[in-house]
């Protein structure tokens, strides 16, 4: 068996959901979970309290959930982990009839594999103009299983 796999109760529409309904981890093949900070399009690093300058962004949700997903690749890539580690994933949105654009992109880089995920709707994120954040589980792999 594999240490990460979706679970799907009805397999045969699987491929209806933009997410797993739930995700198994064998623990005993696992060495640890990493909890990925919410990420917007801001820039990963950034400056508290926020300067403006730092936070000009795109009116794109597409575009906005890219620069999101590339600020968590960057996270993904210092532990040396893939989109197929991801777990679970947490999306805010401050317009839910943009949600089928964000999936877009995050099948352009999960692919195939569906994590588990909610969906949030809220009024504001952290800076002006942010529509997306994204938050995530991964799983670190135990290298000796």
């Amino acid at each position: 068996m594999t240490m990460i796999s979706e679970v799907h109760p009805k397999p045969e529409e699987a491929e209806n959901m933009p997410y797993a309904p739930a995700i198994y981890v064998d623990i005993k093949k696992a060495e640890g979970l990493l909890f990925i900070a919410g990420a917007t399009a801001s820039p990963l690093y950034h400056r508290h309290p926020h300067v403006p300058e730092e936070h000009v962004l795109p009116d794109d949700i597409k575009e906005q959930t890219r620069r999101a997903l590339a600020n968590i690749k960057l996270v993904l890539d210092a532990k040396g982990l893939t989109w197929h580690n991801v777990v679970k994933i947490t999306k805010y949105m401050t317009d839910m009839r943009e949600m089928d654009e964000m999936y877009e992109v995050l099948n352009e880089h999960f692919g195939n594999w569906r994590p588990a995920g909610t969906l949030v709707a809220i009024n504001n994120l952290s800076a002006p103009g942010a529509r997306v954040e994204l938050d995530m589980i991964a799983v670190v792999p135990d290298e000796s299983s």
